[in-house]
């Protein structure tokens, strides 16, 4: 069958929430991870008429149980460690003879368990637990999904809309963001294109003065394409007026509306989803990966932050050698 808008939309979201999750010290995890744990409890009771609650809203913190659905005698543990150690590790539990006979299942909700699947597992409790099919991924959920009824498809589609964001534009926006984004997903972003035509001293010296921790390591492994992206800026300027003022403007807009947010990484990478979120709305971007895309959109940002277009800027900072 043809992917109907609605599993494209429920795919997008899905990928977004598990690169949130995924991404190394870009948003509170502890919170993220709690949400995460609601939200695959009624998706998954809406896919699968699971009847689950989550044990931890009665007992915060169960060991090795996240998700119980009593009538179908059914545990999940919702993760974002996807390792044979981390399953195993949770087969040991004690608290397994409590729920003697409950089939465990287990989620990777941000990254992809195929290999895990095909694993064989220490389970001294002789826990109910088939890797092949009671491990699930984003990819075998979304297998799933595109499996089921346009009508099915509409309804897990209103879920998601409700959980995670708005609706989809049908007629998608023009946006110079876009395209730029298809311009430099033509390039080979590896040694052959870095530079040293940036001032990696004053650079480090805005990191510092912005007190960017997490941010520090995507400023310093991204700064190196400066030049590469001002000569693709140059060739998009030819195709209009002002075009990369255009795109860098938009960085900036949306900058500026988190800036007041006092974790700063924070600000940085919430910069990043909201320009991705801008870009995937575009109804000129082409057929490209969201892996190239979150790649390019990194490389965008910590450009507009050597320009002196995001975060501020200390005394007398001169970006360019000399």
């Amino acid at each position: 069958m043809n992917r109907s808008k609605y599993f494209e939309y429920v795919d997008e979201k899905i990928h977004i929430l598990a690169h949130r999750i995924n991404t190394r010290g870009k948003l509170n995890i502890l919170n993220l991870h709690l949400h995460s744990e609601n939200f695959y409890l009624h998706f998954f009771n809406l896919l699968f008429d699971f009847q689950l609650v989550n044990l931890n809203s009665s007992a915060q913190n169960v060991e090795a149980i996240d998700l119980i659905d009593h009538k179908n005698k059914i545990i999940f543990q919702v993760s974002a460690t996807c390792t044979k150690q981390k399953i195993e590790s949770t087969l040991t539990k004690d608290i397994f003879k409590k729920y003697k006979g409950y089939n465990f299942k287990f989620i990777s909700i941000s990254k992809d368990a195929t290999d895990l699947r095909t694993k064989t597992y220490s389970n001294p409790h002789s826990v109910p637990f088939k890797p092949s099919g009671d491990i699930y991924d984003i990819t075998s959920l979304l297998n799933i999904i595109l499996g089921e009824s346009p009508k099915r498809q509409r309804e897990i589609y209103e879920f998601i809309k409700d959980e995670l964001g708005e609706d989809v534009d049908i007629v998608k926006l023009d946006s110079n963001l876009a395209t730029i984004i298809n311009i430099l997903s033509l390039e080979k972003w590896d040694d052959s294109n870095s530079d040293d035509s940036y001032n990696s001293f004053e650079i480090d010296r805005k990191i510092q003065y912005n007190e960017l921790d997490d941010a520090r390591e995507v400023i310093e492994e991204f700064c190196v394409y400066y030049k590469k992206v001002d000569e693709k800026y140059t060739e998009f300027d030819l195709l209009g007026a002002n075009k990369s003022n255009s795109v860098l403007n938009s960085i900036r807009k949306e900058y500026r509306k988190l800036k007041k947010t006092d974790n700063k990484d924070d600000v940085f990478f919430e910069t990043i989803e909201s320009i991705k979120s801008k870009v995937l709305e575009s109804k000129n971007i082409d057929d490209i990966p969201i892996d190239e895309i979150e790649l390019c959109i990194d490389i965008l940002i910590v450009d507009a932050f050597i320009r002196c277009k995001i975060f501020e800027n200390p005394k007398n900072y001169n970006y360019v050698t000399t």
